[in-house]
């Protein structure tokens, strides 16, 4: 590639600045798509993903070389001390090019291809339709119907070709409620409860001081009327009041109380995105103090004002679910109505609905309220080059208040905090392009699903490492954010999630997991050998009965013909030996290698004789212990955030890259591909027919 100036840089010194007096002396590549450095003595690998850098910065030249500071998205700041000058300017100004592409069409998800085993290309873009999701809550009914007006994205080029609004809702009312909202944004349902209480997003009014528009005072008394349990409903404006009152000198604003019969009015005040950038970096500049004392972490935490927006968004869609969950309906809006709005509308339907704390569910969610209603992921996670005003970690948000209700319910979530990570990981990577573009239109317009890998494919393959094995399904129907002050927590394994020394060797969820999956495994595997044993039993007894039965007819026989005998031991033994060469083929006594296997023996089935060995084989009883095990067979070392995983079949410990493999068993009943080793596998292929 042109952009790629120099490919491999050797003594190359990586800083850890928690270990700053001893750095890892090793080689620098340079590839398409990634940066990585090899310890040489340790088979250490860093990789990082070009799309993954959210800066570059070349400090000043040192007595050991010229340093390169790269921070990621994934909150991982690292040091390389380049030995040359030049060399460093080459690598410095390759990756200016690579970490933030100028045209869409550039970015890593439209050259990623996986391995041809992995998953189909179409895989993933099927899992999700905005209408089946609709039908999930019962919609459309007598009260709400789908417009077909935006079939074309001629009403609002950033909402879903399908929306559903009120029945009562004429064409008149919807063109002119449309022209009423910032960027065309009018209201539309985004969740039906079981109450018949609804949640409508849209954006602010284009009011300014004293502007009104007949048609969107009727296009809310129309959503109100969705729901007879009351005669009144909610607008919430996310945003501070002096906020919005600004935005009137601007000929937009909130909706005037005098105008809008039958309609109460909140504001909540979430901080725009602005503020939400500033404050992340300032966790960031806490996290990276390089000996923090417990006052100086605490003080700049405080300062950060991070937990504080965290608990105004949990405040405010606790506030939205409450409301609903009593049979009140909630019209919710900010600006324009795609990021502090997508944060509330789809955490106050986690609190309310266990479906969407279900895998599935909260993909679906994401799918719904975010890919389809327009939270512009390209501009707010940096994808390409654009004005840096617009980057802000909306998404991460959401994500932080979902980690946050995990940890208070941990029983009614049925994924896990590497599930939140991995989501967050890859709305950045641009390796998928489920989350390239700012709205629908653009991801059609950009054939990402022909041109492109679906994340929620990949993830497919991957789900028994999501699980969260206390959830229990159905535990609670709806929950509640405790607010407290106390309750709310720093997100160490987002944010520190790289820092060596603070985290436990095994994640508590991980060993848990681990536990479970051996149970199951141990579980299904005594189901197996109880069906055996069964079909042993059986077998054994119809043989001794047929056994029995030639014993009694010999017997009788012999007496008959005891008096013609001739006395001759020879001649009697082949006389025996002829009679039972001639009997059916089921005699018990007729085959000379009979042995348990042969007992499993039926109509049905014709399975080898070896083959009980290998079923007994095929299943690990004994799974290595996690604990002391710090590298993997490739000479991979496992760290604070490397998942370890269990070879079914010979029960060692392999890293993700060694265990891509999943097949199913010969010694478990339930025949459900399971993970193995690399090696297990070949051996599999080896002794299948």
């Amino acid at each position: 590639m042109d952009e790629i100036k120099l490919a491999k840089v050797e003594n190359v010194r990586m800083i850890d600045r928690y270990n700053t007096k001893n750095p890892t002396v090793g080689t620098l590549y340079l590839t398409a798509t990634h940066l990585i450095f090899v310890e040489p003595d340790s088979n250490k690998e860093t990789w990082i993903l070009h799309m993954h850098v959210a800066s570059i910065e070349k400090l000043p030249l040192s007595t050991t070389g010229s340093p390169l500071l790269i921070r990621c998205k994934t909150y991982l700041s690292v040091t390389f001390v380049i030995p040359k000058d030049s060399e460093c300017h080459d690598v410095y100004t390759s990756l200016l090019k690579l970490f933030q592409p100028v045209s869409i069409n550039k970015l890593y998800c439209f050259n990623y291809q996986p391995n041809k085993d992995d998953f189909p290309k179409n895989t993933g873009w099927e899992y999700f339709k905005l209408e089946a999701e609709f039908k999930h809550m019962l919609v459309p009914n007598e009260a709400w119907t789908l417009c077909s007006m935006n079939e074309k994205y001629e009403l609002c080029d950033t909402y879903p070709r399908q929306i559903y609004v009120p029945k009562e809702a004429t064409t008149l009312m919807l063109i002119s409620s449309s022209r009423f909202r910032s960027k065309g944004r009018l209201p539309a349902l985004t969740y039906l409860h079981n109450n018949k209480a609804s949640i409508c997003r849209c954006s602010q009014p284009l009011s300014g001081f004293s502007a009104r528009c007949l048609e969107d005072e009727q296009m809310l008394e129309a959503i109100r009327k969705t729901n007879s349990n009351t005669d009144y409903m909610y607008v919430v404006d996310t945003r501070p009041r002096i906020n919005a009152m600004a935005n009137r000198a601007a000929g937009k604003g909130y909706e005037n109380e005098a105008f809008y019969e039958n309609i109460k009015f909140h504001f909540l005040g979430i901080e725009n995105i602005h503020v939400q950038r500033a404050s992340l970096q300032k966790v960031l500049e806490a996290c990276e103090q390089k000996s923090p004392t417990m006052s100086a972490f605490l003080n700049a935490l405080e300062s950060s004002g991070w937990l504080k927006h965290i608990r105004s968004i949990l405040d405010t869609s606790s506030f939205i679910a409450n409301a609903v969950d009593k049979g009140v309906s909630v019209v919710v809006h900010c600006s324009d109505g795609w990021d502090r709005t997508a944060q509330v509308c789809s955490l106050a339907q986690l609190m309310l609905n266990p479906y969407y704390r279900t895998i599935k569910g909260f993909q679906a969610l994401i799918e719904k309220d975010w890919l389809a209603f327009g939270h512009k992921f390209s501009e707010r996670c940096g994808h390409i080059q654009t004005d840096a005003r617009e980057v802000s970690p909306i998404f991460t948000q959401f994500l932080d208040c979902t980690w946050q209700l995990m940890q208070q319910h941990s029983e009614s979530f049925e994924f896990n905090e590497r599930f939140l990570l991995i989501l967050h990981d890859h709305v950045h990577s641009c390796q998928f392009g489920t989350f390239v573009g700012n709205c629908e239109k653009d991801r059609l317009d950009l054939k990402l699903a022909e041109r492109t890998f679906s994340l929620w494919g990949f993830m497919a393959n991957h789900l028994n490492e999501y699980i969260n094995p206390l959830y229990k399904p159905n535990v609670d129907e709806a929950i509640k954010a405790n607010l407290a002050p106390q309750c709310i927590k720093f997100w160490r394994g987002m944010y520190s999630r790289f820092e060596s020394g603070i985290h436990p060797r095994e994640p508590l969820g991980d060993l848990l997991l681990d536990s479970k999956e051996h149970c199951n495994s141990l579980e299904d595997h005594v189901q197996h050998l109880t069906k055996r044993i069964a079909s042993f039993k059986s077998y054994i007894s119809k043989s001794a009965k047929k056994l029995q039965d030639a014993t009694s007819t010999t017997a009788k026989v012999s007496k008959e013909v005891s008096s013609n005998e001739i006395n001759d031991n020879k001649y009697n033994y082949d006389k025996k030996l002829s009679e039972l060469s001639a009997a059916d083929d089921d005699h018990p006594l007729k085959a000379s290698n009979m042995s348990f296997a042969n007992l499993s023996l039926t109509a049905e089935q014709s399975s080898q004789p070896q083959a009980l060995p290998e079923e007994i084989n095929s299943v690990a009883v004994d799974w290595k212990p996690m604990r002391n095990v710090t590298t993997c067979s490739c000479s991979t070392p496992f760290d604070q955030f490397s998942k370890k995983t269990h070879c079914w079949r010979c029960g060692d410990i392999f890293c993700e890259r060694c265990i891509d493999k999943n097949v199913a068993l010969p010694g478990h009943d339930s025949g459900k591909p399971v993970p193995v080793c690399r090696g297990c596998f070949r051996q599999m292929q080896k002794q299948s027919p």
